[in-house]
């Protein structure tokens, strides 16, 4: 059975640390949390991801780059800027964390955006390229054993690159022809669980590809997957309209709340998100 916990326009940013359940509608702006009027960052608009650092501040995707907030005091400042469109991000067991870039400049225009990039932010603040030319960047997850990354390429397919020792990435193969892969989340088996921005149920496969299972959802798509509660088999989905993706494509304001996020029970425990450790 699934519960209702948060409705809104267009939901994204999924992010589950304990009782707060954090949130962004890429409509309205800012950073919500479930069960409390507070609005972290509410001029900050088309954030597509959060992370947590490991002092509590969250992490900010958007068009400019990723801020970041003390949710407790409000304080806030930049953590890189100058990257048209940042939106999943993940931490990458070292302190930093990776992420991708979209031409997010070219959908506010309604136009077909460019080449996706992934990158990798070091602790120190450190950016570098790991690839570039994709498709549309989204979901991303780095394996335990920091062996692999996973990746959403929208549009195109569910990829799995190798991580070199040096944090370099080698040539990818795919996992699953996804065209509307979307959001991300790995579960304790070491499988990986995706979304699909027109797909009304999530694929869980494991690291070869092979499909494991299906969920149905209470909706006709779903942008982000987390797990959480006390033996993260709690599991939450922000569930959206397709026809109000397609809207956001070609640059038209949506007018109706038809996204909400819903929490059920996993057949098995949600792998634990890394937190960064940037110096704020």
């Amino acid at each position: 059975m699934f519960e209702p916990i948060a409705h809104g326009f267009y939901l994204e940013g999924l992010l589950v640390d304990g009782d707060n359940i954090w949130f962004t509608d890429v409509v309205v702006g800012g950073v919500q949390k479930v069960g409390s009027d507070q609005v972290l960052l509410p001029d900050r608009t088309m954030i597509g991801g959060l992370l947590l650092n490991d002092d509590g501040c969250l992490l900010v995707s958007g068009a400019d780059g990723i801020a970041w907030v003390d949710p407790d005091t409000g304080r806030s400042g930049t953590l890189v800027n100058g990257l048209d469109g940042v939106n999943e991000m993940r931490a990458d067991a070292q302190g930093g964390m990776v992420f991708g870039t979209t031409d997010l400049a070219a959908i506010l225009r309604g136009e077909r955006p460019g080449a996706s990039t992934i990158r990798q932010l070091s602790a120190d603040r450190d950016c570098k390229m790991l690839a570039d030319g994709l498709t549309f960047a989204n979901g991303i997850a780095v394996s335990p054993d920091c062996s692999t990354l996973y990746f959403n390429e929208s549009f195109s397919a569910t990829r799995a690159f190798p991580i070199g020792e040096d944090g370099s990435l080698g040539e990818p193969r795919t996992l699953i022809e996804m065209y509307d892969c979307d959001g991300m989340a790995l579960d304790a088996e070491g499988n990986i669980w995706v979304t699909g921005f027109a797909s009304d149920e999530l694929r869980c496969v494991t690291p070869d590809g092979t499909e494991v299972r299906r969920l149905a959802l209470p909706g006709k798509a779903c942008t982000n997957v987390r797990f959480g509660g006390p033996d993260l088999r709690d599991l939450y989905v922000s569930v959206v309209d397709p026809a109000s993706a397609r809207q956001l494509a070609q640059g038209l304001p949506l007018t109706e709340r038809s996204s909400a996020i819903y929490r059920t029970r996993s057949p098995v425990a949600g792998a634990p998100i890394e937190r960064t450790h940037f110096a704020l």
